[in-house]
């Protein structure tokens, strides 16, 4: 038979782990949950680097066909200029100008489209990630250059 003193002694050590256990398991479940927020953080930020990506991409063609349709301007306007009629001179400014407005409309519809595409499949890949709330930057969308 167990004497007194190691029964008293079993008691508390059983006391004791059963107190120990819950803080070890709120200590699992916190370490847990700080990860899985790490995790869906992660998962926005990746999210965030697609679409910036997708958005730079877009604004390298909106400059590229920009700077084109100023240099075709710019061409179309010295050769109107070299002309030796006023009536020439003036369709082909007319010209050159109707070009160059089709050219940048091209442009800015084609940079709109880019961008609200890369903006439209970042909210759908950062609402995937379920990251808690306050964890995105699309409340500053509207400072982006707008292309018009």
């Amino acid at each position: 038979m167990l004497g007194q003193k190691t029964l008293i002694t079993i008691a508390s050590v059983g006391l004791l782990a059963s107190a120990a256990l819950p803080a070890f398991a709120a200590e699992t479940a916190t370490a847990s949950s700080t990860a899985n927020v790490a995790a869906k953080i992660s998962c926005v930020g990746a999210a965030v680097g697609v679409r910036e990506q997708a958005v730079g991409t877009a604004m390298t063609a909106l400059t590229q066909a920009t700077n084109v349709a100023y240099s075709a301007r710019a061409t179309a306007l010295q050769k109107a200029y070299s002309a030796t009629t006023a009536a020439s001179v003036k369709a082909e400014v007319k010209t050159s100008w109707s070009s160059f407005t089709t050219s940048m409309k091209t442009a800015q519809k084609s940079w709109k489209t880019a961008q609200k595409s890369a903006w439209s499949a970042f909210n759908t890949a950062a609402k995937a990630c379920k990251a808690p709330s306050g964890v995105s930057d699309s409340e500053k969308a509207g400072s982006e250059v707008s292309g018009n």
